[in-house]
């Protein structure tokens, strides 16, 4: 038995009263097409991973017709324009999908492509709330540079660092060009300052890097702040908690209030994101590093 990607497994049921079953195959586990198969099934829209019996054969996609086009032959019309509406928004994982999909600059045919799925389902996976089977989250993580823990949302309530370090561990710099780089990539930054009475003060903050300047929305009255006037720290970093590894940047610079009503308003056009503690946060600080440094933990053979 062999398929492609976009054919339909039919289950010819043999049992008396037993319903036939169809799905389409919208995942591949070896390059020959054949078994297993990840199965969209038209009665239920779930997807499954599939080992088929000698019950089962492939209805095979006509030659030249892709599947987001050919006729449905039930209710697995995921593809067809006619098909009748789902629940909005995507789940967890096909948000979380999503995000690591951007964070490498991938679109999601070069993603499918790579996970060895049909970019119909990716597209299914990122935009509905969704189920996946674990061998479709290991071909993603794979595919992303992640792992299925990430993407299943795993830790994410338990504090970063408790993994065991590496048997030979390598720290090296990062030079400049790479921090900026590494910075562009991330969301969610620290800025260390001094609050009021003089205390220190870390407080983590969503951030942008437009125009090489580290910029972020607060309010005067706010913690954040403080950093106006002064040279500050700023810190990303990211870890891989499943391999003991990752990296750090720290830019240190002057950090202004942005007012003029021009650059304001081009920095609000082009922010990735608003702040996640919402409420007036209309204040955008702007910090125009000085100093640029970084570090990475890799195994000695990297």
């Amino acid at each position: 038995m062999r398929a492609h990607l976009g054919d339909q497994l039919v289950i010819e049921r043999t049992t008396p009263g037993a319903a036939k079953r169809d799905g389409e195959i919208v995942g591949l586990h070896h390059e020959d097409g054949t078994p297993p198969y990840d199965v969209r099934w038209s009665d239920t829209d779930e997807v499954t991973l599939v080992f088929p019996g000698p019950d089962a054969h492939i209805r095979h996609l006509e030659h030249g017709q892709p599947a987001s086009t050919r006729a449905p032959s039930g209710p697995d019309t995921a593809m067809a324009e006619d098909m009748p509406p789902r629940a909005p928004g995507p789940g967890d994982i096909g948000r979380r999908v999503a995000v690591e999909r951007r964070r490498q600059n991938l679109s999601r045919e070069e993603t499918a492509r790579r996970a060895g799925m049909a970019s119909g389902y990716l597209d299914y996976l990122e935009e509905q709330p969704a189920d996946p089977s674990m061998a479709t989250l290991i071909r993603l993580a794979d595919a992303l540079g992640t792992t299925v823990t990430t993407l299943r949302g795993g830790g994410m309530d338990l504090p970063p660092g408790h993994g065991q370090a590496l048997l030979h561990p390598q720290l090296r710099d990062i030079g400049p060009e790479e921090c900026r780089t590494l910075l562009s990539t991330h969301g969610v930054g620290r800025v260390a300052v001094s609050a009021s009475g003089g205390r220190p003060a870390v407080v983590p903050v969503n951030y942008d890097v437009i125009d090489d300047a580290i910029v972020f929305r607060t309010a005067p009255n706010l913690t954040p702040a403080a950093a106006v006037g002064t040279e500050v720290a700023f810190e990303v970093d990211h870890m891989d908690e499943a391999l003991s590894q990752g990296w750090s940047v720290l830019a240190v610079g002057p950090a202004s209030v942005v007012t003029e009503p021009d650059t304001v308003r081009r920095l609000t056009e082009h922010a990735h994101t608003t702040p996640w503690p919402g409420g007036e946060r209309e204040m955008w600080v702007s910090i125009r590093p000085t100093h640029l440094t970084g570090r990475r933990i890799t195994p000695a053979d990297e």
